[in-house]
């Protein structure tokens, strides 16, 4: 028997929803109720509008009401807010914003999507000012701009450095705006890892952007914004993208279960507390599937998903819900960044024992004139090797070798696996050995213990305690820059120059990105050196990590020169 399916909420759950339902049963009668005026639109894409990377404001809507009916026949009433759901009597109070009539509507299934909000703390002075936005959907990409461009706006802060705020500030920065970007934790995007997310704060740096870390927003004037230290900087426009709050008020009401995330509890085929009520998107609790812990997850394509095993479901179809592994990219100016699964910080949060694996390899064969570096990170379980997540900055494909570890995670792969990934090649578009195999006989050798090694937020205080440093650069790179009271001994004059090496002290041995300081550990301790160490991520590393920081600090440097190529 077809069914009555009413879904709360469109956009990448509930739009799904309708159409896999549609898909299944050609006769089931499919109603969606959507508060905003767009009931379809891509929400990853809203910051590009303002840069005009994406053309007009329309672009942005996927479906309108009028294509669902015609195409689908799916009823989608935008503006149409639900106010109460009575789980009893199957049905839900729905109430019309435009002529403000109020009317019930019965269900033999429904479906919540209501997404998540954005924060917008009252604590914070001002926050209710005209020139203070969020960002969530095409109305709200539209005010923005629409004020930007009646204002002449020309100082524009960004308070919140996670994905909405890094787009939104880099699409204002093309836009021509004089852009700060204000975060209260000590780094931009909380996915990455700190040694490895300085890339994008130098980045960033170097485009004019205005980064402030470690400092939160205290109040909202007319023409400022004051933080929590006193510092007032000019704002025209303020944009807050502190984070989002799953909308669970309708599904708190009617008595479904909040789970221990504050997000609406779902089962494994995403049914609630409540029989025939589902719910799928940014509102619901998720499992990771590394840590087996309950977590949120803001990402469309897990939402899609949810949406589609929520529907089989609805229909007695069988769907593996495994749980999820947070895979994301971003672009920031000319990089792209990438990650998956767990960092060092969740790591260390669940109980993991991990280690790493920092590789800086060229993203195509050296000698193509668009090969550039690939800043790539590889976290893995000891002993066993399973592959626990993976993070890759730089101008080439990032999103590509992350996601062969995403692939990989999902199949339960350890590093013996990635070893042996057979991946396409050709010089214009990768390595044979690509980074990620590259990565995975790091990561072997050092669970072999191989070699020892230490990380670039090691470097300075080795500077510092007058450590033993050796650069086994060629003697024109060497001079070119280098770390202060760091000894030159080529690789190609190692072997002739061992006796110079101490053997009473710990060694730490670098290059420039990694390949020749491995190979000169490897000939130390094959001459009976047992106290060496080697540097992961080499100067390269090292230079992108101390720039920022050395910069906006008015810090000494612990190089003579930074190197970035």
């Amino acid at each position: 028997m077809s069914k009555k399916v009413v879904i709360i909420g469109g956009v990448a759950g509930g739009a799904s929803v309708a159409a896999r339902v549609r898909r299944l049963d050609e006769g089931a009668d499919i109603t969606m109720f959507e508060r905003g005026e767009h009931v379809s639109f891509s929400n990853c894409a809203l910051p590009f509008f303002l840069s005009r990377t994406v053309k007009a404001g329309e672009d942005l809507v996927l479906m309108n009401p009028s294509k669902f009916l015609k195409q689908y026949n799916i009823k989608a009433k935008t503006k149409h807010e639900v106010l109460k759901i009575n789980p009893e009597q199957k049905t839900v109070l729905v109430k019309d914003l435009d002529s403000g009539k109020e009317f019930g509507e019965s269900y033999d299934v429904l479906v919540l999507s209501p997404g998540a909000r954005p924060v917008l703390p009252r604590s914070i002075k001002g926050i209710d000012k005209p020139h203070v936005f969020a960002i969530r959907n095409v109305t709200d990409i539209r005010a923005l701009d629409d004020y930007i461009g009646e204002h002449n706006a020309e100082y524009i802060t960004v308070v919140g450095a996670g994905f909405i705020g890094i787009e939104a500030a880099e699409n204002l920065h093309h836009a021509g705006k004089k852009v700060t970007v204000v975060e209260k934790l000590n780094q931009v995007l909380p996915v990455f890892d700190y040694d490895i997310v300085q890339i994008l704060h130098k980045e960033m740096y170097d485009k004019g952007i205005n980064l402030i870390l470690g400092n939160g927003l205290s109040e909202i004037t007319d023409t400022e914004v004051i933080l929590e230290n006193g510092t007032k900087i000019k704002s025209d426009v303020v944009i807050c993208s502190i984070g989002v709050a799953a909308e669970t008020e309708l599904a708190k009401d009617c008595g479904i279960e909040i789970g221990e995330t504050g997000a609406i509890k779902v089962n494994h085929n995403y049914e609630t507390s409540i029989k025939d009520i589902y719910a799928v998107g940014d509102a619901i609790e998720v499992t990771h599937r590394i840590t087996r812990k309950k977590t949120r997850l803001t990402l469309a394509g897990p939402a899609q998903k949810q949406a589609r095993a929520a529907a089989d479901a609805i229909y007695g179809k069988k769907s593996a819900n495994r749980g999820v592994i947070g895979s994301s990219v971003i672009r920031c100016f000319d990089f792209n960044a990438a990650s998956t699964g767990l960092n060092e910080k969740q790591c260390t949060a669940a109980g993991i024992d991990y280690d790493y694996a920092y590789i800086i390899p060229a993203d195509k064969v050296s000698i193509m004139p668009d090969a550039r570096p690939l800043f790539f990170k590889l976290l893995f379980a000891r002993p066993s090797g399973e592959i626990l997540g993976a993070q890759a900055i730089g101008k080439g494909n990032a999103d590509k070798r992350i996601d062969v570890i995403a692939a990989m995670i999902g199949m339960g792969a350890t590093v013996e696996d990635l070893k042996e990934a057979e991946l396409c090649y050709s010089p214009v578009y990768g390595t044979a050995k690509d980074a990620v195999n590259h990565a995975a006989l790091v990561a072997s050798n050092i669970l072999d213990g191989t070699f020892r090694q230490v990380c670039v937020s090691d470097v300075r205080s080795l500077v510092e305690s007058g450590a033993c440093i050796i650069d086994v650069r060629e003697k024109r790179e060497f001079e070119a820059g280098h770390i202060k009271n760091a000894r030159n001994i080529p690789l190609s004059e190692l072997r002739e120059r061992m006796d110079e090496i101490p053997s009473d002290k710990p060694v730490y041995v670098h290059c420039r990105s990694g390949q020749r300081s491995y190979n000169a550990v490897c000939a130390l301790q094959g001459a009976g050196k047992t106290n060496v160490y080697n540097v992961s991520g080499s100067f390269l590393g090292l230079c992108e990590y101390e720039y920022f920081a050395d910069k906006v600090l008015s810090r000494e440097p612990i190089v003579t020169a930074y190197n970035f190529k």
